[in-house]
């Protein structure tokens, strides 16, 4: 019994349920089709995550998982595919980084506030609220959204924000560095008297 135990523990740890060359392709063909629906999913999906946005990635890895490894629980099985994963993903940002494409591949940041207004068309469209905008302001230091004259959303779903300038606290700073100028020159001229 322990003989046949340790044949079957093997051969279900070690030896792939599936051919190499079948999960290479699984692999490849699901990176493909999350690659694209991530694109078309928009660059909120990448970093700017709610709740509901997280349980569709985990739930997403967890769909496409079956497509990878067939019926294969194998840990040799696992790696590969993961081997093959990586690979894939290195070798498409070596080529794109390499042609010049990485940007155009990665897309172009998007204007969320200018000039201290709200673009509400774009938040709209990259289903971003307000709430969420001034939530990410403060993450940032800024008490509010009114002290914020630019707000990108970058392409891996970060959002980028340029303070008016100057920022209110230090434009008072500044006036109250001003009048201790102008009272050190009085007394500097009362004192020359």
């Amino acid at each position: 019994m322990t003989s046949h135990y340790l044949s079957t523990l093997w051969n279900d740890v070690f030896i792939p349920g599936v051919p190499y060359l079948e999960k290479a392709i699984r692999t490849l063909a699901v990176y493909a089709a999350v690659l694209l629906g991530l694109r078309l999913a928009g660059k909120r999906e990448l970093s700017q995550l709610n709740r509901l946005d997280l349980v569709v990635l985990l739930l997403l890895s967890n769909t496409v998982q079956n497509a990878i490894i067939g019926h294969d629980d194998s840990v040799t099985g696992g790696l590969f595919g993961a081997a093959v994963l990586l690979l894939a993903n290195r070798a498409l940002v070596r080529y794109l980084f390499k042609s010049g494409k990485l940007d155009a591949a990665e897309g172009s940041p998007d204007l969320l506030v200018s000039s201290g207004e709200i673009l509400h068309e774009r938040l709209d469209r990259e289903l971003i609220t307000v709430a969420e905008l001034e939530a990410a302001a403060r993450r940032q230091g800024l008490r509010s959204i009114i002290e914020v004259d630019e707000c990108r959303l970058e392409t891996g779903g970060a959002l980028t924000f340029v303070p008016k300038s100057p920022r209110p606290e230090e434009a008072r700073h500044d006036e109250v560095l001003d009048r201790l100028v102008a009272i050190e020159r009085r007394l500097e001229t009362l004192a020359a008297r």
